[in-house]
């Protein structure tokens, strides 16, 4: 479980600067074809931050639980579907606002 946790933790590491990265303005991370109906940049790169922090903060819990033994594997694994499904969620919810649909 040591393994699961270190590449969880790597991959959280990568969403979260990413996910700080956007929400400070740096919306050209995104690719332009989800930004072609945009026009408040700003509250969009906030918005789209956040919910790539929900991926980061869902892959760091799930290493944090997966360190306490193969036992609650399972838990570790429910906790990063979990914040995956709020993270899709929470995109999805951002690109219809500030885009009009995903594309």
């Amino acid at each position: 479980m040591i393994l699961y946790a270190m590449i969880m933790s790597l991959c959280a590491t990568m969403f979260g600067v990413l996910a700080v990265l956007i929400y400070k303005g740096k919306t050209e991370l995104i690719h332009s074809y989800h930004q072609t109906r945009v026009t408040d940049k700003a509250g969009y790169g906030k918005a789209f931050g956040k919910a790539m922090g929900v991926f980061a903060a869902a892959m760091i819990l799930s290493a944090v639980i997966s360190l306490f033994g193969e036992d609650v594997a399972w838990a570790a694994v429910a906790v990063l579907l979990l914040g995956m499904t709020a993270g899709t969620i929470g995109i999805v919810r951002v690109q219809k606002k500030y885009n009009g649909g995903m594309f």
